[in-house]
């Protein structure tokens, strides 16, 4: 194998350069388990849980598996619950045509790394900490290195992931553009580039491990990753096929039929850039509006539409995240994916 490759398995103590992406609310307990039971590196999605969920998932995985754990944080920072009075009125005739009343009360919202969330890590002790939407505030970052974790941040371009290893991260997770889910762009507004030109790019500015993420679903874009330098793969479309990941049923079913074209960015479901397929939602409205609030509100006056929408089958106002290689994955238990992507892996880290 190569001398990446080789530097990120005895960093991590993983067998396979394999990250399972954490996927927030399509990811959990099995999917982890699965991942590090076959070898690689398995994640928790922390940033729909409270400190307790966080601690009692990571035990239920150690109880089951033994390998590296990534627990995965979000950092964006929250501001005043903003005026949705223009928003509300652009949902305003779905409301009308599926029968359902505009909510009331405010729902859950995805919350940024905090102190409660930093007492979680040094009870649970993962071997990795990993951060979306750059880094938390250095007081919470040394908590974080002082249990012992490594810490892996997100970067869509080389600023970004020079500023992550500056700020002492061990590994950069290099996020291209065709990356599912949240783009992770934290300094300089969304700037997407590809993954075959930013890998390299970030690899030659960066001393660290680079992880390849973005499109990657089957065994030729892990060995095209590794080839370029990654040394090690971040798949997470590809997990959503398998029995353990936790997709709608009408998901599963829209992502059978997807092609690579059928994922766009929107901000429609969240209020900030995300990957899924296209629905009924993005295709009435356009898939980005300035009248959506911005991250992570939107997502509250949409809740009654997509509960109704889900009920009967549809995923007309749901956020089916997926990545532009949606159409390579196949339906296969995660342990199964993990093996034979982990081992081209290796054979790619040759090339």
């Amino acid at each position: 194998m190569g001398a990446a490759v080789r530097a990120f398995l005895a960093m991590t103590g993983a067998r396979l350069p394999i990250v399972q992406a954490p996927m927030a609310n399509f990811a959990g307990t099995e999917l982890a388990i699965a991942a590090i039971g076959a070898g690689g590196v398995g994640s928790l999605p922390c940033a729909v849980l409270d400190a307790d969920a966080v601690v009692a998932q990571a035990s239920t995985v150690r109880a089951a598996a033994s390998g590296p754990l990534n627990l995965n944080f979000f950092c964006h920072r929250m501001g005043p619950p903003p005026d949705e009075t223009v928003w509300r009125a652009a949902l305003a005739p779905f409301y009308t045509e599926e029968g359902v009343a505009p909510p009331t009360g405010a729902p859950p919202l995805r919350r940024p790394f905090d102190a409660m969330m930093a007492d979680a890590v040094d009870i649970v002790r993962p071997e990795i900490v990993s951060f979306h939407f750059g880094l938390p505030d250095e007081d919470l970052l040394d908590r974080v290195k002082a249990t012992g974790a490594l810490v892996f941040g997100c970067a869509t371009n080389v600023a970004e992931a020079r500023y992550l290893v500056e700020r002492g991260c061990d590994a950069v997770i290099a996020q291209g553009f065709e990356a599912g889910g949240h783009a992770g762009h934290f300094l300089m507004g969304h700037r997407p580039v590809g993954l075959i030109a930013l890998v390299p790019q970030i690899v030659d500015a960066v001393h660290v491990p680079v992880i390849a993420a973005g499109g990657i679903a089957d065994a030729r874009g892990v060995r095209a990753a590794t080839a370029l330098g990654a040394a090690a793969v971040q798949v997470g479309t590809a997990y959503l096929r398998t029995p353990e990941a936790r997709p709608s049923a009408v998901q599963r079913r829209e992502m059978e039929a997807a092609t690579a074209d059928d994922s766009a960015f929107t901000n429609l479901f969240s209020g900030g850039l995300a990957r899924g397929l296209r629905n009924r939602l993005m295709d009435a409205i356009g898939p980005v509006s300035d009248a959506a609030p911005p991250f992570p509100y939107s997502s509250a006056a949409l809740a009654p539409l997509r509960s109704h929408a889900e009920r009967e089958g549809r995923g007309d106002y749901s956020p089916l995240w997926a990545g532009q290689g949606v159409a390579l994955g196949q339906a296969e238990p995660a342990a199964a994916l993990t093996d034979r992507l982990g081992n081209a892996a290796l054979i790619g880290s040759l090339a």
